[in-house]
Protein backbone atom coordinates (compact mmCIF):
# COMPACT_ATOMS: atom_id res chain seq x y z
CA UNK A 1 0.00 0.00 0.00
CA UNK A 2 1.72 3.66 -1.03
CA UNK A 3 1.23 6.72 1.06
CA UNK A 4 -1.89 7.73 -1.24
CA UNK A 5 -3.66 4.92 -0.22
CA UNK A 6 -2.76 5.51 2.93
CA UNK A 7 -3.62 9.06 3.36
CA UNK A 8 -7.19 8.60 1.57
CA UNK A 9 -10.39 9.65 2.50
CA UNK A 10 -12.64 7.17 1.37
CA UNK A 11 -11.37 3.33 1.78
CA UNK A 12 -12.54 2.91 -1.94
CA UNK A 13 -9.32 4.63 -3.01
CA UNK A 14 -7.18 2.87 -0.07
CA UNK A 15 -7.79 -0.05 1.76
CA UNK A 16 -9.92 -1.56 -0.55
CA UNK A 17 -8.27 0.27 -3.99
CA UNK A 18 -6.51 -3.21 -5.10
CA UNK A 19 -10.48 -4.17 -4.90
CA UNK A 20 -11.86 -1.20 -7.18
CA UNK A 21 -9.19 -0.36 -9.79
CA UNK A 22 -11.24 -1.18 -12.52
CA UNK A 23 -14.12 0.67 -11.76
CA UNK A 24 -11.64 3.53 -12.51
CA UNK A 25 -11.75 3.23 -16.44
CA UNK A 26 -15.69 4.13 -16.37
CA UNK A 27 -16.16 6.36 -12.81
CA UNK A 28 -12.75 8.73 -12.12
CA UNK A 29 -12.79 12.21 -13.18
CA UNK A 30 -10.51 11.39 -16.05
CA UNK A 31 -12.57 8.61 -17.56
CA UNK A 32 -16.05 10.87 -17.42
CA UNK A 33 -13.77 13.68 -19.12
CA UNK A 34 -12.25 11.16 -21.82
CA UNK A 35 -16.58 10.01 -22.17
CA UNK A 36 -17.20 14.02 -22.96
CA UNK A 37 -14.87 13.75 -25.56
CA UNK A 38 -15.94 11.39 -27.14
CA UNK A 39 -18.85 12.50 -27.38
CA UNK A 40 -18.25 15.88 -29.04
CA UNK A 41 -15.40 14.04 -31.50
CA UNK A 42 -18.40 11.39 -32.57
CA UNK A 43 -21.08 14.80 -32.71
CA UNK A 44 -18.46 16.44 -34.88
CA UNK A 45 -18.03 14.11 -37.56
CA UNK A 46 -21.96 13.23 -37.54
CA UNK A 47 -22.57 16.53 -38.25
CA UNK A 48 -19.81 16.17 -41.28
CA UNK A 49 -22.03 13.39 -42.75
CA UNK A 50 -25.15 15.79 -42.68
CA UNK A 51 -23.57 17.21 -44.75
CA UNK A 52 -23.55 21.24 -43.85
CA UNK A 53 -21.80 23.18 -46.55
CA UNK A 54 -19.58 24.84 -44.25
CA UNK A 55 -18.16 21.43 -42.87
CA UNK A 56 -15.72 18.61 -44.76
CA UNK A 57 -16.94 15.04 -45.98
CA UNK A 58 -14.80 13.11 -44.18
CA UNK A 59 -12.68 9.67 -45.50
CA UNK A 60 -12.20 6.63 -42.89
CA UNK A 61 -8.41 7.77 -42.67
CA UNK A 62 -9.58 11.36 -41.15
CA UNK A 63 -12.20 9.94 -38.94
CA UNK A 64 -9.94 7.67 -37.52
CA UNK A 65 -7.83 10.21 -36.84
CA UNK A 66 -10.31 12.31 -34.84
CA UNK A 67 -11.48 9.52 -33.16
CA UNK A 68 -7.81 8.91 -31.73
CA UNK A 69 -8.02 12.25 -30.13
CA UNK A 70 -10.21 10.21 -27.26
CA UNK A 71 -8.86 6.33 -28.12
CA UNK A 72 -5.69 7.54 -27.13
CA UNK A 73 -6.51 10.02 -24.10
CA UNK A 74 -4.38 9.72 -21.52
CA UNK A 75 -3.96 10.92 -17.85
CA UNK A 76 -1.67 13.30 -18.98
CA UNK A 77 -4.16 14.82 -21.84
CA UNK A 78 -6.52 14.70 -18.76
CA UNK A 79 -4.00 17.27 -16.73
CA UNK A 80 -4.03 19.66 -19.69
CA UNK A 81 -7.68 19.58 -19.26
CA UNK A 82 -7.98 20.56 -15.66
CA UNK A 83 -5.65 22.95 -16.16
CA UNK A 84 -7.65 25.19 -18.58
CA UNK A 85 -10.68 24.33 -16.29
CA UNK A 86 -8.46 26.24 -13.45
CA UNK A 87 -9.19 29.28 -16.28
CA UNK A 88 -12.38 28.81 -17.48
CA UNK A 89 -14.13 27.71 -14.41
CA UNK A 90 -16.59 25.51 -16.53
CA UNK A 91 -15.60 21.83 -16.97
CA UNK A 92 -17.24 21.26 -20.21
CA UNK A 93 -15.95 24.20 -21.86
CA UNK A 94 -12.66 23.08 -20.96
CA UNK A 95 -13.09 20.12 -23.16
CA UNK A 96 -14.72 22.21 -25.76
CA UNK A 97 -11.19 24.16 -26.02
CA UNK A 98 -9.06 21.26 -25.48
CA UNK A 99 -11.28 19.28 -28.43
CA UNK A 100 -10.32 23.12 -30.59
CA UNK A 101 -7.18 22.72 -30.02
CA UNK A 102 -6.69 19.34 -30.93
CA UNK A 103 -8.69 19.47 -34.36
CA UNK A 104 -6.75 22.48 -35.10
CA UNK A 105 -3.48 20.44 -34.86
CA UNK A 106 -4.94 17.91 -36.94
CA UNK A 107 -5.38 20.40 -39.39
CA UNK A 108 -9.27 20.96 -39.16
CA UNK A 109 -8.89 24.57 -38.13
CA UNK A 110 -11.26 26.27 -40.28
CA UNK A 111 -13.76 23.65 -38.64
CA UNK A 112 -13.25 24.36 -35.13
CA UNK A 113 -16.34 26.35 -34.48
CA UNK A 114 -18.32 23.56 -34.97
CA UNK A 115 -17.03 21.52 -32.13
CA UNK A 116 -19.88 22.08 -29.61
CA UNK A 117 -22.38 23.83 -32.10
CA UNK A 118 -25.72 24.43 -31.01
CA UNK A 119 -25.25 22.66 -27.35
CA UNK A 120 -25.17 22.63 -23.73
CA UNK A 121 -23.08 21.42 -21.30
CA UNK A 122 -25.76 18.81 -20.23
CA UNK A 123 -25.61 17.71 -24.12
CA UNK A 124 -22.38 15.93 -23.25
CA UNK A 125 -22.72 15.23 -19.84
CA UNK A 126 -26.10 13.50 -20.21
CA UNK A 127 -24.54 11.08 -23.45
CA UNK A 128 -21.20 10.62 -21.44
CA UNK A 129 -22.43 9.67 -18.12
CA UNK A 130 -24.74 6.76 -20.12
CA UNK A 131 -21.97 5.85 -21.96
CA UNK A 132 -19.70 4.97 -19.14
CA UNK A 133 -22.38 3.47 -16.70
CA UNK A 134 -23.21 1.13 -19.41
CA UNK A 135 -20.04 -0.43 -20.13
CA UNK A 136 -19.09 -0.43 -16.51
CA UNK A 137 -22.54 -2.61 -16.24
CA UNK A 138 -20.95 -4.56 -19.33
CA UNK A 139 -17.67 -4.91 -18.78
CA UNK A 140 -17.24 -4.72 -14.29
CA UNK A 141 -20.25 -5.35 -12.79
CA UNK A 142 -22.18 -7.99 -14.87
CA UNK A 143 -19.02 -10.46 -15.13
CA UNK A 144 -18.86 -10.10 -11.49
CA UNK A 145 -22.32 -10.89 -10.79
CA UNK A 146 -22.05 -13.99 -12.68
CA UNK A 147 -18.94 -15.22 -11.49
CA UNK A 148 -20.63 -14.74 -7.87
CA UNK A 149 -24.20 -15.79 -9.30
CA UNK A 150 -22.41 -19.42 -10.81
CA UNK A 151 -20.75 -20.24 -7.83
CA UNK A 152 -23.91 -20.26 -6.02
CA UNK A 153 -25.39 -22.21 -8.78
CA UNK A 154 -22.30 -24.92 -8.18
CA UNK A 155 -22.94 -24.74 -4.53
CA UNK A 156 -27.03 -25.50 -4.92
CA UNK A 157 -26.18 -28.60 -7.33
CA UNK A 158 -23.72 -29.52 -4.74
CA UNK A 159 -25.76 -29.63 -1.76
CA UNK A 160 -28.75 -29.99 -3.53
CA UNK A 161 -29.31 -33.68 -1.79
CA UNK A 162 -28.37 -33.00 1.78
CA UNK A 163 -31.08 -32.54 4.35
CA UNK A 164 -31.10 -29.37 6.53
CA UNK A 165 -33.39 -28.24 9.44
CA UNK A 166 -35.19 -25.40 9.09
CA UNK A 167 -35.41 -22.62 11.53
CA UNK A 168 -38.87 -20.74 11.11
CA UNK A 169 -38.62 -17.56 13.59
CA UNK A 170 -35.50 -19.03 14.48
CA UNK A 171 -37.11 -22.13 15.77
CA UNK A 172 -36.73 -25.86 14.35
CA UNK A 173 -39.42 -26.09 11.45
CA UNK A 174 -40.03 -28.92 8.85
CA UNK A 175 -36.41 -30.15 7.11
CA UNK A 176 -35.46 -28.76 3.54
CA UNK A 177 -32.67 -29.45 1.44
CA UNK A 178 -29.05 -26.48 1.58
CA UNK A 179 -29.16 -26.95 -2.28
CA UNK A 180 -32.80 -25.89 -2.21
CA UNK A 181 -32.15 -22.57 0.23
CA UNK A 182 -28.75 -21.51 -1.38
CA UNK A 183 -31.46 -21.97 -4.97
CA UNK A 184 -33.87 -19.55 -4.01
CA UNK A 185 -31.28 -16.94 -3.84
CA UNK A 186 -30.21 -17.95 -7.71
CA UNK A 187 -33.59 -17.86 -8.14
CA UNK A 188 -34.56 -14.05 -6.61
CA UNK A 189 -30.86 -13.17 -7.92
CA UNK A 190 -31.68 -14.11 -11.61
CA UNK A 191 -35.20 -12.54 -11.80
CA UNK A 192 -34.24 -9.43 -10.59
CA UNK A 193 -30.99 -9.20 -13.11
CA UNK A 194 -33.28 -9.93 -15.83
CA UNK A 195 -35.03 -6.79 -15.07
CA UNK A 196 -32.03 -5.13 -16.12
CA UNK A 197 -32.17 -6.02 -19.52
CA UNK A 198 -35.12 -3.96 -19.88
CA UNK A 199 -33.83 -0.69 -18.76
CA UNK A 200 -32.81 1.25 -21.25
CA UNK A 201 -29.53 3.53 -21.39
CA UNK A 202 -30.92 6.82 -21.62
CA UNK A 203 -29.66 10.33 -23.06
CA UNK A 204 -30.70 13.63 -23.30
CA UNK A 205 -30.02 15.30 -26.75
CA UNK A 206 -31.48 18.73 -27.41
CA UNK A 207 -29.65 21.97 -27.05
CA UNK A 208 -29.94 24.77 -23.99
CA UNK A 209 -33.59 23.44 -23.02
CA UNK A 210 -34.26 20.23 -25.15
CA UNK A 211 -36.06 21.91 -28.03
CA UNK A 212 -32.74 22.12 -30.80
CA UNK A 213 -33.23 25.91 -30.60
CA UNK A 214 -29.56 26.78 -31.95
CA UNK A 215 -29.87 24.04 -34.41
CA UNK A 216 -33.01 24.80 -35.83
CA UNK A 217 -32.53 29.07 -35.92
CA UNK A 218 -28.96 28.09 -37.75
CA UNK A 219 -30.54 25.80 -40.15
CA UNK A 220 -33.80 25.54 -40.22
CA UNK A 221 -34.13 23.45 -43.57
CA UNK A 222 -32.86 20.60 -41.22
CA UNK A 223 -34.06 17.98 -39.45
CA UNK A 224 -32.41 18.19 -36.29
CA UNK A 225 -34.99 15.87 -34.38
CA UNK A 226 -34.11 13.19 -36.96
CA UNK A 227 -30.58 13.75 -36.66
CA UNK A 228 -30.55 13.93 -32.72
CA UNK A 229 -32.51 10.75 -32.81
CA UNK A 230 -29.99 9.22 -35.42
CA UNK A 231 -27.10 10.38 -33.32
CA UNK A 232 -28.04 9.53 -29.94
CA UNK A 233 -29.57 6.03 -31.06
CA UNK A 234 -27.20 4.84 -34.08
CA UNK A 235 -24.23 6.50 -33.36
CA UNK A 236 -23.89 6.24 -29.40
CA UNK A 237 -25.88 3.19 -29.23
CA UNK A 238 -28.33 4.82 -26.89
CA UNK A 239 -32.19 5.69 -26.12
CA UNK A 240 -32.58 9.25 -26.68
CA UNK A 241 -35.07 11.01 -24.09
CA UNK A 242 -37.13 13.29 -25.89
CA UNK A 243 -39.06 15.66 -24.80
CA UNK A 244 -36.78 17.10 -21.73
CA UNK A 245 -35.46 20.54 -19.90
CA UNK A 246 -32.34 21.23 -20.07
CA UNK A 247 -31.15 17.98 -18.47
CA UNK A 248 -32.15 14.22 -18.73
CA UNK A 249 -34.90 13.12 -16.54
CA UNK A 250 -33.10 10.19 -15.19
CA UNK A 251 -36.06 7.99 -14.76
CA UNK A 252 -34.22 5.37 -16.17
CA UNK A 253 -31.24 5.37 -14.15
CA UNK A 254 -33.01 5.55 -11.48
CA UNK A 255 -34.78 2.18 -12.31
CA UNK A 256 -31.36 1.24 -13.09
CA UNK A 257 -30.21 2.04 -9.50
CA UNK A 258 -33.12 0.88 -8.60
CA UNK A 259 -32.83 -2.47 -9.38
CA UNK A 260 -29.06 -2.95 -8.28
CA UNK A 261 -30.49 -1.90 -4.59
CA UNK A 262 -32.89 -4.85 -4.81
CA UNK A 263 -30.18 -7.39 -5.96
CA UNK A 264 -27.84 -5.80 -3.20
CA UNK A 265 -30.36 -6.76 -0.98
CA UNK A 266 -31.21 -10.23 -1.64
CA UNK A 267 -27.54 -10.57 -1.07
CA UNK A 268 -27.65 -8.93 2.43
CA UNK A 269 -30.34 -11.61 2.96
CA UNK A 270 -27.96 -14.28 1.57
CA UNK A 271 -25.22 -12.99 3.19
CA UNK A 272 -27.12 -13.17 7.14
CA UNK A 273 -28.73 -16.44 6.24
CA UNK A 274 -24.75 -18.27 5.50
CA UNK A 275 -23.35 -16.31 8.57
CA UNK A 276 -26.38 -17.96 10.77
CA UNK A 277 -25.50 -21.39 9.30
CA UNK A 278 -21.55 -20.75 10.04
CA UNK A 279 -23.17 -19.38 13.64
CA UNK A 280 -24.97 -22.93 13.91
CA UNK A 281 -22.00 -24.99 12.82
CA UNK A 282 -23.60 -26.09 9.67
CA UNK A 283 -20.77 -24.65 8.03
CA UNK A 284 -16.91 -24.77 8.92
CA UNK A 285 -14.53 -22.67 6.87
CA UNK A 286 -11.24 -23.09 5.37
CA UNK A 287 -8.00 -22.01 7.83
CA UNK A 288 -5.17 -20.36 6.14
CA UNK A 289 -1.73 -20.43 8.30
CA UNK A 290 -0.81 -17.49 9.79
CA UNK A 291 -4.23 -15.66 9.41
CA UNK A 292 -5.88 -14.41 12.63
CA UNK A 293 -9.31 -14.79 13.35
CA UNK A 294 -9.62 -12.53 16.77
CA UNK A 295 -6.94 -10.41 18.65
CA UNK A 296 -7.82 -12.02 21.62
CA UNK A 297 -9.21 -15.57 20.86
CA UNK A 298 -7.10 -17.66 19.13
CA UNK A 299 -9.64 -20.09 18.23
CA UNK A 300 -11.39 -18.34 16.24
CA UNK A 301 -12.07 -18.02 12.96
CA UNK A 302 -14.58 -15.25 12.40
CA UNK A 303 -17.21 -14.83 9.40
CA UNK A 304 -15.79 -11.08 8.33
CA UNK A 305 -15.69 -11.63 4.52
CA UNK A 306 -19.90 -12.15 4.95
CA UNK A 307 -19.49 -9.68 7.46
CA UNK A 308 -17.82 -6.81 5.37
CA UNK A 309 -20.05 -7.85 2.13
CA UNK A 310 -22.80 -6.91 4.24
CA UNK A 311 -21.76 -3.61 5.42
CA UNK A 312 -20.45 -2.81 2.12
CA UNK A 313 -24.33 -3.69 0.60
CA UNK A 314 -25.66 -0.85 2.78
CA UNK A 315 -23.54 1.35 2.11
CA UNK A 316 -24.39 1.39 -1.52
CA UNK A 317 -27.98 0.70 -1.19
CA UNK A 318 -28.01 3.96 0.75
CA UNK A 319 -26.31 5.51 -1.96
CA UNK A 320 -27.99 3.58 -4.97
CA UNK A 321 -31.34 4.92 -2.87
CA UNK A 322 -30.46 8.69 -2.74
CA UNK A 323 -29.37 8.95 -6.54
CA UNK A 324 -32.64 7.28 -7.57
CA UNK A 325 -34.73 9.46 -5.41
CA UNK A 326 -32.69 12.65 -5.96
CA UNK A 327 -31.49 12.48 -9.94
CA UNK A 328 -35.71 12.53 -11.48
CA UNK A 329 -36.16 16.04 -9.25
CA UNK A 330 -34.65 19.01 -10.63
CA UNK A 331 -36.27 22.53 -10.26
CA UNK A 332 -37.78 23.80 -13.29
CA UNK A 333 -35.82 23.48 -16.48
CA UNK A 334 -32.68 23.01 -14.74
CA UNK A 335 -30.28 23.01 -11.83
CA UNK A 336 -26.80 22.12 -10.72
CA UNK A 337 -27.78 19.68 -8.19
CA UNK A 338 -27.51 16.57 -10.15
CA UNK A 339 -24.24 17.51 -11.54
CA UNK A 340 -22.54 16.84 -8.26
CA UNK A 341 -24.92 13.78 -7.36
CA UNK A 342 -23.46 12.63 -10.61
CA UNK A 343 -19.58 12.55 -9.70
CA UNK A 344 -20.49 9.78 -7.11
CA UNK A 345 -22.37 6.93 -9.33
CA UNK A 346 -18.83 5.46 -9.07
CA UNK A 347 -19.48 5.25 -5.14
CA UNK A 348 -21.99 2.93 -4.79
CA UNK A 349 -20.40 0.67 -7.80
CA UNK A 350 -17.24 0.21 -5.57
CA UNK A 351 -18.89 -0.65 -2.89
CA UNK A 352 -21.32 -3.25 -4.62
CA UNK A 353 -18.13 -4.65 -6.45
CA UNK A 354 -16.27 -4.86 -3.05
CA UNK A 355 -19.04 -6.69 -1.54
CA UNK A 356 -19.49 -9.12 -4.55
CA UNK A 357 -15.87 -10.25 -4.23
CA UNK A 358 -16.09 -10.47 0.01
CA UNK A 359 -19.23 -12.75 -0.76
CA UNK A 360 -17.66 -15.07 -3.10
CA UNK A 361 -14.33 -15.03 -1.23
CA UNK A 362 -16.48 -16.10 2.01
CA UNK A 363 -18.44 -18.62 0.06
CA UNK A 364 -15.22 -20.46 -1.66
CA UNK A 365 -14.12 -20.80 2.08
CA UNK A 366 -16.97 -22.37 2.93
CA UNK A 367 -16.48 -26.44 3.67
CA UNK A 368 -19.85 -27.93 4.60
CA UNK A 369 -20.13 -29.69 8.34
CA UNK A 370 -21.97 -32.86 7.87
CA UNK A 371 -22.28 -34.33 11.11
CA UNK A 372 -23.94 -31.42 12.82
CA UNK A 373 -26.57 -31.07 10.38
CA UNK A 374 -26.99 -34.77 10.76
CA UNK A 375 -27.14 -34.07 14.79
CA UNK A 376 -29.53 -31.67 14.41
CA UNK A 377 -32.25 -33.06 12.40
CA UNK A 378 -31.74 -36.29 14.52
CA UNK A 379 -32.66 -34.09 17.61
CA UNK A 380 -35.45 -32.32 16.38
CA UNK A 381 -37.75 -35.53 15.80
CA UNK A 382 -40.88 -33.25 16.74
CA UNK A 383 -40.64 -31.95 13.50
CA UNK A 384 -41.83 -34.99 11.69
CA UNK A 385 -45.55 -34.11 13.57
CA UNK A 386 -46.70 -32.26 10.91
CA UNK A 387 -46.29 -34.82 8.15
CA UNK A 388 -47.83 -37.46 10.37
CA UNK A 389 -50.74 -35.22 11.39
CA UNK A 390 -51.14 -34.54 7.11
CA UNK A 391 -51.13 -38.23 6.66
CA UNK A 392 -54.74 -39.06 9.71
CA UNK A 393 -56.24 -35.74 8.03
CA UNK A 394 -55.84 -37.87 4.70
CA UNK A 395 -57.66 -41.00 6.45
CA UNK A 396 -60.28 -39.41 8.26
CA UNK A 397 -58.44 -39.84 11.93
CA UNK A 398 -60.20 -37.74 14.56
CA UNK A 399 -58.82 -34.28 15.55
CA UNK A 400 -54.36 -36.01 14.51
CA UNK A 401 -53.67 -31.96 14.54
CA UNK A 402 -54.64 -31.64 18.40
CA UNK A 403 -53.07 -35.16 19.10
CA UNK A 404 -50.00 -34.12 17.80
CA UNK A 405 -50.05 -30.58 19.80
CA UNK A 406 -50.50 -32.52 22.57
CA UNK A 407 -47.16 -34.62 22.36
CA UNK A 408 -44.69 -32.33 20.48
CA UNK A 409 -45.77 -29.72 23.72
CA UNK A 410 -45.02 -31.04 26.25
CA UNK A 411 -41.64 -30.94 28.25
CA UNK A 412 -40.91 -34.33 27.88
CA UNK A 413 -37.84 -34.66 25.24
CA UNK A 414 -39.66 -35.81 21.46
CA UNK A 415 -37.18 -37.69 20.31
CA UNK A 416 -37.23 -40.88 17.63
CA UNK A 417 -38.76 -43.07 20.40
CA UNK A 418 -41.44 -41.16 21.64
CA UNK A 419 -42.48 -40.30 17.79
CA UNK A 420 -42.25 -44.24 17.82
CA UNK A 421 -44.76 -45.21 20.60
CA UNK A 422 -47.10 -42.34 19.48
CA UNK A 423 -47.50 -44.07 16.24
CA UNK A 424 -48.11 -47.58 17.78
CA UNK A 425 -50.69 -46.20 20.06
CA UNK A 426 -52.44 -45.11 16.82
CA UNK A 427 -55.80 -46.81 16.38
CA UNK A 428 -54.97 -47.20 12.82
CA UNK A 429 -53.84 -50.01 10.15
CA UNK A 430 -50.64 -51.86 10.28
CA UNK A 431 -49.87 -50.37 6.94
CA UNK A 432 -50.28 -46.77 7.70
CA UNK A 433 -48.30 -47.07 11.20
CA UNK A 434 -45.46 -48.17 8.69
CA UNK A 435 -46.02 -45.49 6.67
CA UNK A 436 -46.35 -42.95 9.72
CA UNK A 437 -42.64 -45.04 10.80
CA UNK A 438 -40.88 -44.79 7.71
CA UNK A 439 -41.13 -40.68 8.26
CA UNK A 440 -37.65 -39.09 9.69
CA UNK A 441 -36.52 -35.54 9.76
CA UNK A 442 -33.49 -36.99 7.54
CA UNK A 443 -35.80 -37.98 4.55
CA UNK A 444 -39.15 -35.25 5.33
CA UNK A 445 -37.64 -33.00 3.37
CA UNK A 446 -40.83 -32.29 0.34
CA UNK A 447 -40.06 -31.73 -3.40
Amino acid sequence: MNTYNLEAISPIDGRYASKTEELKTFFSEAALIRYRIQVEIEYFIALCEIPLSQLPNLDDTQQDDLRSIYIDFSTDDALKIKEIEATTNHDVKAVEYYVKDQIEAKGFKAYKEFIHFGLTSQDINNTAIPLSLRAAMNDVYVPQYLALTDTLSLLAKQWEDIPMLAHTHGQPASPTRLGKEINVFVKRLAEQFNLLNDIPSAAKFGGATGNLNAHHVAYPDIDWQEFANSFVQEKLGLHRSYPTTQIEHYDHMAALFDTLKRINTVLIDLNRDIWSYISMNYFKQKIKKNEIGSSAMPHKVNPIDFENAEGNLGIANALFGHLAAKLPVSRLQRDLTDSTVLRNIGVPFAHTLIAFKSTLKGLNKLVLNEEKLEKDLEGNWAVVAEAIQTILRREGYPNPYEALKALTRTNSVIDKEAIKAFIADLEISETLKQELGAITPSNYTGI
